[in-house]
């Protein structure tokens, strides 16, 4: 885009270039956000992640998810393999049953990735 300025003179001007010093998120990191936004656009799963963070040492046992819920077993399995696959949740068999708890730092990377960051 071409301006022209008060004194005639004819300058080239970025009208749509990011400002200096900001990075823009790169394709993988779009890709690897939105699955784990989209693994948290369920009430449900939203559900899930604040029943495991806030149990008793960090985790819950899939029993203690299913009762607050009020979903079937395989239902309650379903979301949490979705955010277990989005990198949200962290799955621990012990014997027959399976603990879970947030892997550490993922939600902060989620709210870093929309806070603003300081330009240079």
């Amino acid at each position: 885009m071409t301006t022209t300025l008060n004194t005639g003179e004819s300058v080239e001007a970025a009208c749509c270039a990011p400002a200096p010093g900001t990075q823009s998120l790169t394709q993988d990191e779009a890709v690897s956000l939105a699955a784990k936004f989209k693994a948290l656009s369920d009430p449900n799963r939203l559900k899930i992640l604040s029943i495991v963070s806030s149990s008793k040492g960090d985790e819950a046992c899939v029993c203690d998810i299913q009762e607050p819920l009020d979903l079937g077993q395989p239902t309650v399995s379903h979301h949490l393999k979705v955010l277990v696959d989005a990198g949200l949740l962290a799955r621990e068999k012990r014997g027959v049953w399976a603990y879970y708890s947030v892997v550490p730092n993922a939600l902060e990377s989620l709210a870093s990735a929309l806070t603003p960051q300081e330009k240079l």
